[in-house]
């Protein structure tokens, strides 16, 4: 919850990217669209609040939307969804206060058989009936909809001209062929229910959480907003650029940027970075290591020295005396330990956060500096590191698949 430490975590993330002039609004943006998509797993009765479980799911219901032209200023996340659409019927209502949405996965069009079909008619009766058949069975539907007051009918499939007229003569703006990832977002922005046949249409599925729907002209294109939803979870990015691939690049650093607050939503736990993490583990390795006796020494010493490949790196990319800086960082590290062990006995906790500022190569206080990673990344590194090492112990011989010349 606290939004300055969230933003210092965002910002050391993608400081270096292309977007990096427009870093706060990108870190605002990412911060909004994955609080706003996130929501609490029910959880048993009588769990504690640290087992709390987050779903946040960005790749379906944030959904970013690039529209050329206009500044990156202009970026935007909507406290509800929008999508590429223009209402059926030109004299239908383009602007709704407190709009009821009704959602559809069904066609408002008369059913075409799944075979083909031959029917003879004797009676020039007969044809008018048939089309009769038709438009009443269209027009059934029509009033099972129209029966429940909604402003705004979106449905998957098609839309016929017939209930078009309908649907215009109630007053009531229609929408069709929007793609099912679309009409769900729709419908958890809303509150609305998606319903798969019109005599099945319940108050509960009429969705009320919008306050404001409106058809804007953005380009050539008119698109339909949702707006200011009550408790939306489900949200749509607007980014506005000069070209294609100004648009591709700043979605790609705001992926990262969302990745980022999401791992920590889903693990509310952070580590300093600048090598801080890696150096305590590796002195803690050490220690425990020097405490066995014989051959087992081993695996804790080598894992404890291959662990300073972060600071020793970051020593490297500053150009400064590799050597002495992680010499210096090793020795803080254990002072502090020692430290730890004299007030707290063995099982002490030292609290160090120094690390290599990946600037100057100076030697910092990561907690002042402002650098901190999610502990869950720092987590899945380390098991991905000790499983790719395992799998490389395990291989004994490489057999070549090509032949040799002269076979």
């Amino acid at each position: 919850n606290d939004v300055d430490k969230m933003k210092a975590l965002v910002q050391s993330c993608i400081g270096t990217k292309f977007s990096s002039r427009w870093n706060d609004t990108l870190v605002d943006m990412a911060l909004k669209a994955v609080l706003t998509v996130s929501r609490a797993i029910p959880m048993p009765v009588g769990s504690d609040s640290y087992s709390q479980k987050m779903e946040v799911d960005i790749k379906r219901y944030a959904k970013v939307e690039k529209i050329p032209g206009g500044e990156i200023s202009d970026c935007t996340v909507l406290s509800g969804v929008m999508f590429n659409k223009d209402v059926t019927h030109s004299k239908m209502r383009r602007r709704i206060e407190n709009p009821r949405i009704l959602l559809l996965d069904s066609p408002l069009e008369y059913k075409k058989g799944e075979s083909q079909t031959n029917v003879e008619i004797t009676d020039e009766e007969d044809w008018n009936t048939l089309l009769k058949m038709e438009e009443e069975y269209v027009e059934n539907m029509c009033m099972e909809i129209i029966a429940f007051k909604p402003d705004i009918v979106i449905t998957e499939k098609g839309v016929s001209d017939l209930a078009q007229h309908y649907f215009h003569k109630a007053n009531i703006t229609a929408f069709r062929r929007l793609r099912k990832t679309d009409n769900n977002r729709v419908a958890r922005a809303t509150g609305a229910t998606i319903v798969s046949r019109t005599d099945e249409i319940r108050e509960e599925d009429i969705g009320t959480g919008c306050g404001l729907f409106e058809m804007r002209k953005i380009g050539e294109e008119y698109f339909a907003f949702f707006e200011e939803c009550k408790d939306p979870k489900a949200c749509t990015i607007i980014l506005r650029g000069g070209s294609k691939d100004v648009l591709n690049e700043i979605e790609r650093n705001l992926s990262d940027a969302m990745q980022v607050v999401r791992n920590v939503v889903f693990d509310p736990r952070l580590l300093p970075g600048g090598g801080a993490t890696e150096m305590a583990v590796s002195v803690g390795l050490r220690k425990a290591g020097l405490k066995l006796d014989g051959i087992q020494q081993g695996p804790f010493l080598a894992v404890g020295e291959a662990m300073e490949v972060i600071p020793r790196t970051l020593s490297q990319n500053c150009g400064v005396s590799v050597i002495r800086t992680v010499t210096q960082l090793r020795a803080k590290h254990a002072a502090a330990y020692e430290e730890a062990e004299k007030t707290g006995g063995e099982d002490a906790f030292p609290k160090c956060n120094w690390g290599i500022d990946g600037t100057t190569g100076k030697l910092v206080d990561m907690e002042e500096f402002g650098i901190w990673e999610p502990f869950s990344v720092k987590i899945q590194t380390i098991k991905t590191a000790v499983e790719s090492a395992c799998m490389i112990l395990r291989i004994d011989d490489i057999v070549s698949g090509s032949k040799k010349r002269g076979h």
